[in-house]
């Protein structure tokens, strides 16, 4: 690996896990990159921000730490370590301090994926007609991959919130998706704007990673330019 390039860190969603940066990962690595990304239990943003913390401290710093969905509550909070160099959200939801995910969410309308969600045994769960909701625009083969194999979050993780946000001390950058049924795209460009990020906008549904992964590598690049 370059001696000369940032570290990524990876942080997933609600309803992923970390190989959902699989078609991003080798390309990184080919370009000199060291790269980890964080396998999060989806329990709570405390458990998800130390499996971050896990990661960084298996790469060399600076590192950018990237963040999709859910994943940017976790960087916002991991983010301050002195580690981290910069912010990558892709769909996001960037919060402020004291703000839940779930205050976030309700600012806007809400998005389609939420009348498919089924809670069992205090978990959330995507069911199986709403995952066109949440990657509609992948192969209908790769859809069922991906519902097959979701994380399930606890209920709990939509009170989380984060006492001090790395964008306020941290560069960031942010990947809007326009055809998004899973957090709303009027969401995400209202967190960009506040965090003061620099923004890309993208044709896709909501994991751009697996639909659009040249977009989201366009970005990751940009930033690790930067920083």
């Amino acid at each position: 690996m370059s001696p000369n390039k940032p570290s990524i860190v990876f942080a997933h969603g609600l309803w992923a896990d970390g190989s959902c940066y699989s078609k991003l990962i080798p390309t990184l690595q080919s370009e000199g990159h060291e790269v980890v990304s964080a396998q999060n239990s989806l329990d709570s943003l405390e458990g998800d921000v130390d499996a971050v913390h896990r990661a960084l401290a298996r790469v060399g710093g600076p590192a950018v730490l990237v963040g999709h969905s859910w994943g940017g509550y976790v960087i916002t909070a991991a983010g301050t370590d002195e580690r981290v160099a910069g912010l990558v959200y892709i769909a996001a939801l960037g919060p402020d301090a004291g703000e839940t995910p779930q205050e976030l969410i309700g600012k806007f309308d809400a998005p389609p994926l939420f009348s498919h969600l089924d809670t069992e045994d205090g978990r959330i769960w995507i069911s199986r007609d709403g995952i066109s909701d949440f990657c509609g625009d992948l192969p209908e083969e790769e859809q069922r991959l991906v519902w097959a194999t979701q994380g399930a979050p606890r209920a709990e993780v939509l009170g989380a919130t984060v006492d001090e946000p790395a964008w306020r001390s941290k560069p960031s950058w942010f990947l809007v998706t326009t055809r998004d049924h899973a957090v709303n795209p009027e969401l995400q460009r209202f967190a960009a704007h506040r965090m003061g990020a620099t923004v890309a906008e993208v044709d896709s549904a909501h994991v751009p990673m697996l639909s659009r992964p040249e977009a989201v590598l366009d970005l990751i690049r940009k930033a690790a330019r930067s920083v």
